[in-house]
């Protein structure tokens, strides 16, 4: 009974918790942030130095291919790949504890954009999202 009570009680107080159900980071990020533009975009050196610098940072949570690892997002989903260059480098310099990303706001700022620069040249990858419905052709459906 006592379990019950405590159980309603925490409900009933639920509409009173804080109201952050959307995680996304790129909903704290301003309109001029997003739309800044990267002044290394689609430079092949810039690519190459932001490669250097992801293996150094960002490999160690994100893995060496950023496919993720365990409860650290892959940044090879269409989500992280269709975010403006604004955005990405908004959350290097600025981080989101909550989710676990740290500020990289220490790293100058050119690096930051190198780092921006090769994320999005990685694209989108298929190989972190689930392998096609193998349960019907277990259960014998036609392919």
């Amino acid at each position: 009974m006592k379990t019950l009570f405590i159980c309603s009680y925490l409900f009933l107080l639920s509409p009173l918790a804080p109201a952050e159900t959307d995680q996304s980071w790129k909903k704290h990020v301003s309109a001029v942030e997003q739309a800044k533009p990267n002044p290394y975009a689609s430079q092949p050196d810039a690519v190459a130095a932001g490669g250097r610098l992801f293996s150094n940072y960002c490999a160690q949570c994100h893995g060496a291919d950023a496919l993720g690892r365990g409860k650290r997002p892959s940044l090879r989903t269409p989500d992280v790949q269709d975010a403006t260059d604004g955005e990405i480098f908004w959350i290097l310099k600025n981080g989101f504890r909550y989710r676990g990303m740290p500020s990289w706001s220490v790293l100058p700022e050119a690096s930051r954009w190198q780092l921006v620069t090769y994320v999005k040249s990685l694209g989108v990858s298929h190989e972190d999202q689930p392998a096609k419905d193998t349960a019907q052709e277990k259960a014998g459906s036609p392919k």
